[in-house]
């Protein structure tokens, strides 16, 4: 049985700023390898590494450089758990859309590793617009690769063909020593989980077939509707934050719905804007008391449009977002109840995403952004990280 002393071994790949792998480290997995191309995202792990900060003092240094380039093979029967997020500008909904014809697509990295590793189980995780209509059929691709990781595309195979062979693979009677995997995805709500923030992604879970588990997602555990019921039929949540009544500012629509709840719901309420950051010193109308917080400086330029009107207050931040050229214009700001807006500060930004506070991000606020815009929260992570962990030591 595993241990705090005795941890569960995982990879993680694309490691970004470091959120999935911190959230997959809380739930009691130990890194043997974490990968990241991207130099600011490896300064970010290393001084982290460096000054012990978010728990990840114990992991390997990152292998900084193209996975392409990285052979995984010595970690073949040792690893509990390969985790990861695939770049997925080709997926994005801001993107090209060009899917399997983008170079950019790091899917075949992710199954190579499951090959070369055989882990007990996988969790891969990528952008909601994956599971656009338009991107269906590749969706599937992605499912069978992982189902079926060592049957590799052939020279001069094309995908679709690759994509046949792997569907007449899979409605065949497979061999009974193949590596094959059962695998479940589903689009998770971060905001359901204690998330301060409406983000989905889609997550992809996969068990070793061998072992016989039977999994399901985690549950939620927060929900919209409680929010609503202490904000509109209790008034628990404006006097919880000491909001005088001429200040309480909530959307029509939401208040229509919560004055329609007839019972308090069962669910813990969704976190605020408010909730994360409430506590913090304004940046821009407070400096010298920012100034003293880490990451928690004012940047100007923030400028509100028709359908890019910031994060209010009072309810989940809208998704943080980070673009090829920097933060897309009219994002990742605060909406203050006055109608006044600014952008997040990253330190702002680390709290709607749930890193710890001493965790510090390099480069410059657009930079910083970027790797917060690009990241899992540290909460959604752990929360299917121990769900998995639960499964994996009972097996």
């Amino acid at each position: 049985m595993t241990t705090k002393e005795t941890p569960m071994r995982a990879i993680e790949l694309f490691a970004g700023a470091g959120g999935l792998g911190m959230g997959i480290s809380k739930a009691g997995f130990r890194p043997m390898q974490v990968v990241e191309w991207d130099r600011w995202c490896c300064d970010t792990i290393r001084e982290n590494r460096k000054v012990k900060a978010g728990g990840i003092s114990h992991w390997p240094l990152p292998t900084e450089g193209d996975i392409r380039a990285v052979d995984f093979r010595q970690h073949e029967g040792k690893i509990d758990l390969v985790t990861g997020g695939p770049p997925c500008q080709p997926f994005s909904l801001g993107g090209k859309h060009r899917a399997h014809a983008d170079a950019r697509d790091m899917w075949p990295e992710a199954v190579r590793v499951v090959r070369e590793t055989r882990p007990r189980a996988f969790v891969f995780e990528n952008v909601k617009g994956l599971t656009r209509a338009s991107f269906a059929t590749y969706l599937a691709h992605i499912v069978h690769q992982l189902t079926y990781p060592e049957l590799t595309l052939r020279p001069g195979e094309t995908w679709m063909e690759h994509m046949a062979r792997l569907e007449r693979h899979h409605t065949a009677k497979g061999g009974s020593d193949e590596l094959r995997y059962n695998v479940v995805y589903r689009v998770l709500n971060a905001a359901n989980h204690g998330v301060p923030q409406r983000r989905e992604r889609v997550v992809f879970v996969g068990f070793r077939a061998d072992l016989g588990i039977e999994w399901s997602f985690p549950e939620a555990t927060h929900s919209l509707e409680a929010l609503l019921w202490e904000q509109v039929r209790t008034g628990d949540y404006w006097e919880r934050h000491e909001i005088a009544k001429r200040d309480r500012v909530l959307d029509p629509r939401f208040r229509a719905r919560g004055m329609a709840l007839l019972e308090k719901p069962a669910d813990k309420p969704w976190l605020t804007v408010r909730d994360a950051i409430g506590d913090l010193p304004d940046p821009e109308l407070q400096p010298e008391l920012a100034a003293a917080c880490l990451n928690h400086r004012f940047q100007g330029g923030a400028r509100s449009y028709v359908g890019h009107t910031g994060s209010p207050l009072d309810e989940p931040a809208k998704t943080l977002k980070a673009g090829v050229h920097g933060v897309p214009g009219g994002e990742n700001m605060l909406r203050r109840a006055d109608g006044s807006v600014r952008y997040f500060s990253v330190r702002e930004s680390a709290r709607l995403q749930t890193f710890p506070d001493k965790y510090r991000f390099h480069g410059s606020w657009t930079e910083s952004m970027r790797q917060l815009g690009n990241a899992v929260p540290v909460k959604l992570a752990q929360a299917v990280g121990e769900n998995v962990a639960r499964h994996l030591t009972a097996a």
